[in-house]
């Protein structure tokens, strides 16, 4: 039986109240109806129609189908509205995740706002110090920043970002300035853990020259912030995302070091599970992260 499509027949026979009656309904021949119905009766092995009267009659087993059925239609075809009226209304949860101090300071302020504007989204905003690969599918939208492992979510570019290396003056007047990458490997640096990456190994570039630098950290932290105190501090060199040191290389707190070498690009990004039939509040919300960071995000001003 094919569920709903034969359920539906059966009550157009109902409706019609004669087999003719339905042939004419749905377009078909009155022998087709009866073919029909026969293999309808074979799949149940019940039977559902008493043809052996004049009139039409439904047999208990066929009215309670119809009766039955009728409900789950109507219930069916209920929910087929709701998801349509979902798919062009902002309705329904909102399930966000994003770094700990990136959503501190940029997503938790789009998100209420987000919720300012669409009352009828409930959104939860999930911030975590480490990315949870498996359990993305926890979550309709994870802004990620840096490298991604394999993975079968579709990703937007929500904003540029660069990495830097840099330290405190105070650090600088007592090493000197690194001239090289090589020059980290001896001095003193502090290490961030994030992103299940080789924290410690620092990549560099300079046109179609490459160095990587496996550097000394006897300090290191799973925070960003603690990691910021201890290079103000003048403890040792970090490296950073620029969206987090911007304001403190422009007010001259922290130095950025070999501006001339280039690290590897942290994008900001989102993920999301599908591109297309996306629910219209993670489209909407996903749209509201967009504009917030074009078209120069606020750590290029």
């Amino acid at each position: 039986m094919n569920d709903a499509v034969d359920i539906r027949f059966l009550l157009s026979i109902r409706e019609a109240g004669s087999l003719a009656g339905a042939a004419r309904k749905l377009g078909v021949t009155p022998s087709a109806v009866t073919k029909r119905l026969q293999q309808i009766e074979t799949k149940l092995d019940v039977h559902l129609l008493d043809r052996s009267t004049r009139q039409l009659r439904f047999t208990e087993e066929g009215e309670l189908l119809c009766s039955k059925g009728a409900e789950l239609l109507r219930d069916f075809d209920s929910l087929l509205a709701e998801l349509g009226r979902r798919r062009g209304q902002l309705v329904g949860g909102l399930k966000v995740n994003a770094p700990l101090g990136f959503g501190r300071r940029y997503v938790a302020r789009i998100a209420s706002a987000f919720k300012d504007a669409h009352p009828d989204v409930d959104v939860s905003l999930t911030l975590s110090d480490r990315p949870l690969i498996e359990e993305y599918d926890r979550y309709d939208i994870v802004v990620h920043i840096g490298e991604l492992g394999p993975s079968n979510l579709v990703r937007y570019v929500i904003a540029p970002n660069a990495r830097y290396v840099c330290a405190s003056p105070a650090f600088l007047k007592r090493y000197g300035s690194p001239a090289n990458p090589e020059d980290l490997a001896d001095i003193p640096c502090i290490a961030l853990r994030q992103n299940n990456e080789d924290v410690t190994l620092w990549h560099f570039s300079k046109g179609r020259t490459s160095r990587g630098v496996r550097v000394s950290s006897g300090l290191s932290s799973n925070d960003g912030d603690v990691i910021h105190q201890w290079a103000r501090e003048g403890r040792g060199v970090m490296l950073r995302s620029e969206w987090d040191v911007a304001e403190e290389l422009q007010n001259g707190s922290l130095i950025r070091l070999l501006p001339g070498w280039k690290l590897p690009d942290a994008d900001v990004i989102a993920l999301v599970h599908q591109r297309t039939g996306m629910p219209a509040r993670i489209k909407t919300f996903l749209q509201h992260l967009q504009r917030e960071f074009r078209p120069r995000p606020p750590w290029r001003p």
